[in-house]
């Protein structure tokens, strides 16, 4: 099965599954069993879902056939190249290549100069006016090839303004910006670039990100710290006639797999492999040569040679567009393109799939609770009331009595239940006072100062190592205080459950323990980056400061942010059981003492009444049958594929 039609799977599977988690959002509003958290959660999850995007970073120096890899495996039933693509460098910005239904097709770029402001390209996202657009006339192949080549355009500034705006420049050194006959020097003129384009895949969320090399890679830090990163696949491209040379080397080390820890879906293409083909030749003396090239690459990048794929790109896009199967086989390129559908797809899958049963499951198990609780107090009413059948008044008055004597002790117990929610406030507001955006703005604040009032690099280091440490005090004082408050729950859970029956289970955890990660990746980054004396003596400490500390800085802050999110959701999520259970049972009550005085005051009701129950009883078991049903589609959407030979089928 092709990448295409994978990737056609997986999005139908996706869709199934918001289909069948809407289905419950619809069936509790039909049933009346939602309620402002529920409907919440569902909401989100839905968005989740509708929004889902699987990120595809595509990585190498320039004239390495990137570009064309791109146009190979994502764009040949085009019909043509969709970026631009021939000898010399094509992509001079990062570009992202994706669709957004709320836009009109069109190619919007970033200028350079906003690499003097202390803002990410993420941020600039928010202001439609910063950016440059060209529309897209995707009815033209011509006019889309004359858009799409303003990637690649470039602009010629001072030696100074192409250092102030974060590009190295040397005297005639490799790969370094030099200064031309004219004094100047040629850098990108766009620095961001965002293609919005309705092909398929894109409008099934897929998102390509297309780097150009190590200058504008190491220029970029939001590229190292979130884009790359974040990627659920990045394929790093090599040209098979050079292999791995020492700016290749560096990619890889600091970028792609930075403490040489290779992740899931890091792939090695070796491209260009055409040019190994040789008449003079046997077919097996070509292939040993490039297995020789590819164990080569695989020992110098420490990988096993079956994340190295040899392929050539041109070759498979002209076979694709002619529809040459054998040339097709000949560039290799169906197995790059089984490898990556079997590392992306999977891999998002289960990303959605854990998030889908955190959510849905809580959801779910919410209702299914409520409606067990409403079970077992219907039953106790019918047991009640059929006890009473032949008894006379006196008996109704003590039972009247006692449901009375029970309803009272439970409004009693509810002062402690008020005490917890007071209680629970405090504890809540103490967590977000260590986890609040406000203490974090103060702390980026005051090291921002340190940093350009350093004298000495150990000043910059002490100032980033505080940093982090306070940031991660932030963190574990938080955990403090969530550990005291899901203790207070467990108890307060059990006490309810012992003296009033209440089922409410086990509070749902939580931890912070991915966000005390990111902050060791960030700071793992610092380490690699800015306290280095190469870098210390290779760049100005002012744009150290206002480049790199800034995007690291936001990466904290957006965790932060994101922690913030996550805690909300999960104290919401920790009291809503208590509280429908508490209201659950004083509703149970009140209709069982209500029910009990009307056969008091009418003996002849007494049959009506529990004949009026029994069907009550069957609507619910009907709802709880309905909810099981419903849960056990979602369930059976989550289950692993190798588990699930129908779904894989």
């Amino acid at each position: 099965m092709s990448l295409a039609n994978q990737f056609a799977a997986y999005t139908a599977w996706r869709t199934r599954l918001a289909a069948h988690v809407g289905e419950l959002q619809d069936w509790l509003g039909r049933n009346e069993l939602s309620d402002a958290q529920s409907d919440l959660r569902l909401t989100q999850l839905l968005e989740r879902l509708r929004e889902d995007r699987l990120n595809v970073a595509f990585v190498a120096e320039f004239s390495r056939g990137k570009s064309e890899l791109i146009n190979a495996i994502f764009f040949a039933e085009y019909g043509n190249r969709m970026l631009p693509s021939s000898a010399g460098r094509t992509t001079m910005c990062p570009t992202e290549l994706m669709f957004d239904g709320n836009k009109l097709p069109g190619v919007e770029l970033l200028p350079i100069q906003t690499r003097a402001s202390n803002s990410s390209v993420s941020e600039y996202k928010r202001f439609a006016d910063e950016w440059t657009r060209v529309n897209l006339d995707t009815g033209s192949a011509e006019s889309m090839q004359t858009a799409l080549r303003h990637v690649s355009e470039t602009t010629r500034v001072t030696p100074e303004e192409a250092g102030r705006l974060g590009f190295e420049v040397g005297e005639g050194r490799i790969d370094l910006y030099s200064v031309g006959d004219d004094g100047l020097v040629e850098i990108p003129r766009w620095r961001h670039a965002v293609i919005n384009f309705p092909h398929p895949l894109l409008k099934q969320g897929l998102v390509i990100l297309d780097t150009p090399g190590l200058n504008a890679i190491g220029a970029e830090p939001e590229l190292t710290l979130s884009l790359l990163p974040n990627a659920h696949a990045v394929l790093f491209i090599l040209a098979a006639d050079t292999g791995v040379t020492q700016s290749d080397m560096a990619i890889w080390k600091e970028h792609i797999c930075a403490g040489g820890m290779a992740r899931r879906g890091r792939l090695l293409v070796l491209n260009k492999i055409d040019g190994q083909w040789d008449e003079l030749k046997t077919a097996e003396a070509i292939d040993a040569e490039i297995q020789r090239q590819v164990d080569s690459c695989a020992d110098l990048l420490d990988l096993p040679t079956s994340q190295v794929f040899p392929v050539s790109a041109q070759k498979g896009l002209v076979a694709k567009i002619n529809g040459d199967t054998a040339l097709l086989e000949k560039s290799r390129l169906p197995a790059l393109e089984d490898a990556l559908s079997r590392e992306l797809i999977p891999a998002k899958r289960d990303i959605v799939c854990e998030s889908t049963e955190s959510e849905f499951g809580d959801v779910s198990q919410r209702i299914r609770s409520l409606l067990d609780s409403r079970l077992a107090g219907l039953r106790e009413q019918l047991t009640e009331l059929t006890e009473l059948r032949g008894k006379n008044k006196g008996v109704v008055e003590y039972m009247m009595g006692k449901v009375r004597a029970e309803k009272d002790e439970f409004e009693s117990g509810l002062q402690r239940y008020y005490a917890v929610r007071s209680v629970f406030s405090t504890l809540t507001n103490n967590l977000f006072g260590h986890l609040g955006l406000d203490v974090l703005r103060q702390l980026t604040h005051e090291t921002r100062e340190a940093m350009l009032d350093a004298a000495f690099s150990k000043t910059l280091s002490d100032a980033m190592a505080n940093f982090f440490a306070r940031s991660r005090q932030a963190l574990a004082k938080s955990n403090g205080e969530i550990s005291e408050i899901l203790q207070m729950m467990e108890a307060v859970y059990k006490k309810f459950a012992v003296e009033h029956g209440l089922k409410l289970g086990a509070p749902t955890t939580f931890s912070l323990l991915r966000y005390e990660k990111e902050l060791d990746r960030l700071q793992a980054w610092c380490d690699a980056h800015l306290n280095s004396m190469v870098s210390l003596l290779t760049h100005d400490k002012k744009n150290i400061t206002q480049k790199f500390f800034e995007e690291v800085a936001v990466q904290v802050r957006r965790a932060f942010e994101h922690a913030n999110r996550d805690a909300e959701v999960w104290l919401r999520a920790i009291m809503a059981p208590m509280e429908t259970q508490v209201r659950e049972h004083q509703i149970q009550l009140k209709r069982r003492l209500e029910s009990i005085k009307r056969i008091h005051q009418a003996t002849d009701t007494l049959e009506d009444r529990i004949v009026e129950l029994d069907g009550i009883e069957h609507n619910l078991l009907g709802q709880i049958a309905a909810l099981e049903e419903i849960v056990g589609r979602v369930q059976e959407m989550l289950l692993p594929i190798a588990d699930d030979k129908r779904l894989a089928a």
